[in-house]
């Protein structure tokens, strides 16, 4: 799927319109934190899928 500037622009203009300027801030916001939250939730994952891992392999 190839995305370029004026197909952004439409997307960009349609979230406007859909959830006004004032509460864009707080979208983007919630957004934001959302992504760190969920990359934060799946290293941890791998984390604990590799201490059960060697715990495999030592045991």
């Amino acid at each position: 799927m190839n995305l370029g500037a004026p197909e952004l622009i439409i997307i960009l203009l349609v979230v406007l319109l859909l959830f006004g300027s004032t509460r864009l801030p707080k979208l983007a916001r919630s957004l934001g934190q959302a992504s760190k939250e969920f990359k934060q939730g799946v290293s941890e994952g791998n984390k604990d899928s590799e201490g059960e891992e060697t715990e495999k392999h030592g045991a």
